[in-house]
């Protein structure tokens, strides 16, 4: 089969490899059907050390199953399911709680050592029944490229996105100020506006991306960034900074502005995957205000079925997120185009 390797920064390759394999009775193959190319995968595309093999690249993925080991119960050759971006037994005390990205059991795709990648055209999935969601009542051969790219957006994107505006707390009528127009922003802006935020505050910079944000219902686009960007937020907001600030970044200039633009008692909510390991949490940052920090990976899975419901009744459209589809064999262009920004997030649709 083909399949994505990063051998170091900048050194993407589609290689032709050997089809995966069960291993664990709780695995199952899947045959892709789209996957796409996330932000959090430029950081390894500007870093990953230079490696001999290579690792597989990918977390992002609807599909068909095609194989299922023999502990696997619920999940069936055949389905059509969403695969979230990591995967959980979704029974453990963890899971239950709602936090199945920390599983004891369960782990991520497209790192050194992971078993799964999904920018391919097979892949496993461990914990195949904890981790895999059934679409019901859709056939991928049929199905429109619209719906195909909203359910694609709940493997990761939307949801992390939503993940942001859950542990925020939204409550109708709240200011929102959601910090970067990528595709995890711009979900975040959607998110937002389900849950009845009045304001929401969208600061980037592209206008592309934020006249996304608007139709997603962002009512405020600030384009400054540092002092000038708190500024016209506290100006927005009466002086008093925002209720929720949703944190899509993962740099620390994203996380000084959050800071400075959330108001006493609010909530910084981060899931921009953070490059860096330190943060100001003392009393002239979160602790003089009375605000606390929230936020981090996304339990897909945990919002799965609702959302996967929600997509089906089009209460919510989160594939406009994508702006280009290619075929695997494009995915090195891909890369480059995100990493230029002339592409917000490309999907891939290994049967072109």
């Amino acid at each position: 089969m083909k399949a994505t390797l990063m051998y170091g920064a900048g050194d993407v390759r589609v290689e032709n490899v050997a089809d995966p394999v069960i291993q664990e009775p709780t695995d199952a193959i899947l045959r892709v059907v789209r996957t796409c190319i996330c932000g959090s995968d430029l950081h390894p595309f500007h870093g990953l050390p230079e490696m001999e093999h290579g690792v597989h690249t990918g977390h992002e993925a609807i599909g068909v199953v095609e194989e299922v080991g023999s502990a696997v119960k619920d999940i069936k050759v055949g389905d059509f399911v969403v695969a979230p971006f990591a995967f959980s037994d979704n029974t453990c005390e963890i899971c239950q709680a709602g936090f199945q990205t920390a599983c004891p059991h369960g782990g991520f795709y497209g790192n050194p050592g992971d078993r799964g990648a999904f920018q391919a055209e097979l892949s496993v999935v461990p914990q195949a029944d904890g981790s895999l969601v059934k679409v019901p009542g859709v056939d991928p051969e049929t199905a429109s490229e619209e719906l195909l790219a909203s359910l694609l957006t709940l493997s990761d994107v939307y949801l992390t996105g939503y993940h942001a505006a859950y542990m925020a707390e939204i409550k109708p009528g709240q200011s929102v100020t959601v910090v970067g127009d990528g595709a995890v922003g711009l979900s975040a802006v959607l998110a937002a506006k389900q849950m009845g935020a009045e304001q929401i505050i969208l600061m980037g910079r592209h206008q592309a991306r934020t006249d996304l944000g608007r139709e997603f219902g962002a009512t405020h686009v600030v384009s400054e960034r540092g002092e000038e960007g708190i500024a016209k937020v506290l100006e927005l907001t009466g002086g008093f900074g925002s209720h929720a600030v949703l944190e899509a970044v993962g740099h620390m200039p994203a996380y000084t502005q959050s800071v400075g633009v959330v108001r006493p008692g609010g909530i910084i909510s981060r899931v921009g995957v953070p490059q860096y390991e330190e943060a100001p949490v003392g009393f002239m940052s979160l602790f003089g205000k009375n605000a606390r920090l929230a936020g981090g990976p996304a339990p897909v899975r945990q919002y799965l079925e609702q959302a996967i419901q929600d997509v089906l009744d089009r209460k919510i459209n989160p594939g406009k997120v994508f702006d280009r589809t290619i075929a695997l064999d494009d995915v090195p262009a891909g890369y480059k185009a995100m990493d230029d920004r002339e592409a917000l997030k490309v999907m891939v649709n290994p049967a072109l």
